[in-house]
């Protein structure tokens, strides 16, 4: 009697052992990021077709998906692949019983219903009002037409309410992050109640680390500039290639941008017979106030356009 007595409190602590808020949270967001990444992979089957093919039976497709991924997870086994993969299962909170007990085919039936329901409808909307007569037309058919639309956006409205207080109940309280299990009375319980929570505290230092480090980089880089840095590394590494050459009539050097090493697009010079793009030399001289030329060492004047003699002949 006693170890049978044992083993009823033990199942009992199965059912109703809280889940925590964030598991719940993250299994939707599990289950989202799975019928994404189908959907997607889907529609690349359909890549090499005529654009817009699937666009016109999209929301059933959609809906299609949705209930292949319901009977293939939540239907033979009462929980979702994010559930599942976060020790997690659903309960049927309308059992009477102390034990664990799977949700039973009716609440199964009524979760695929409601989840994949209202986004069909509401996607399907226009096409419903066309299909009933109640298309463009007189002004008793435009009256109509109004009044049924007023009357989807209002069920649509009261839906969003509804799903709103739903999640206020459950930062609450804990239980039924989605409307559609409160109705049909789905809870969320742990497969394993028994397993422990482990946190590695080495990780979370190290985290905090990385965290501390990245935000004073953050701080420190914009102090340092960089283009000055690298115009003493580059003198360092390679040296002045040529000597000081302050003479207005020495010859160009078109081979390429000091900076970027291009064919210089709208060509400029700060003095030398270097020549650089625009773009180079103007963000450069912005970001360093003594700027010097990378090629030569000479001490930049301001940015002055190249003017090119064409001869006639």
């Amino acid at each position: 009697m006693g170890g049978e007595k044992k083993d009823t409190g033990g199942s009992a602590s199965e059912a109703v052992n809280p889940v925590l808020r964030i598991s719940q949270l993250d299994a939707l967001e599990l289950d989202s990021s799975l019928e994404q990444l189908m959907w997607s992979q889907f529609s690349l089957c359909f890549q090499n077709l005529r654009p817009g093919l699937l666009t016109p039976v999209e929301p059933e497709l959609r809906a299609l998906l949705q209930l292949l991924l319901w009977k293939f997870t939540l239907y033979p086994n009462s929980a979702t692949v994010g559930q599942s993969i976060l020790n997690v299962r659903y309960h049927n909170s309308l059992s009477a019983s102390p034990r664990y007990r799977p949700l039973s085919r009716r609440q199964k039936l009524g979760l695929a219903f409601l989840t994949a329901g209202p986004r069909w409808l509401q996607e399907r909307s226009h096409n419903l009002l066309v299909a009933l007569g109640l298309g463009p037309g007189g002004s008793e058919r435009e009256t109509v037409r109004n009044g049924v639309r007023n009357c989807f956006s209002f069920i649509s409205s009261v839906i969003q309410f509804s799903s709103l207080l739903n999640f206020l109940v459950f930062l609450q309280k804990g239980q039924h992050p989605v409307l559609a299990e409160r109705i049909v009375g789905a809870k969320a319980v742990f497969s394993k109640p028994n397993v422990v929570r482990d946190i590695s505290y080495q990780y979370m230092n190290r985290e905090l680390l990385w965290h501390g480090f990245a935000e004073f980089l953050i701080f420190f880089l914009p102090l340092i500039n960089t283009n000055k840095m690298k115009t003493m590394l580059y003198s360092t590494l390679f040296g002045k290639t040529m000597p000081r050459d302050n003479n207005a009539n020495g010859e160009m050097v078109w081979k390429e941008c000091g900076f970027c090493g291009e064919w210089p697009t709208l060509p400029h010079t700060v003095g030398c017979r270097h020549v650089f793009c625009y773009y180079c030399i103007k963000s450069q001289s912005i970001a360093d106030a003594d700027l010097t030329c990378p090629k030569c060492g000479a001490e930049a004047a301001l940015p002055t356009p190249v003017v090119m003699a064409v001869e006639e002949r």
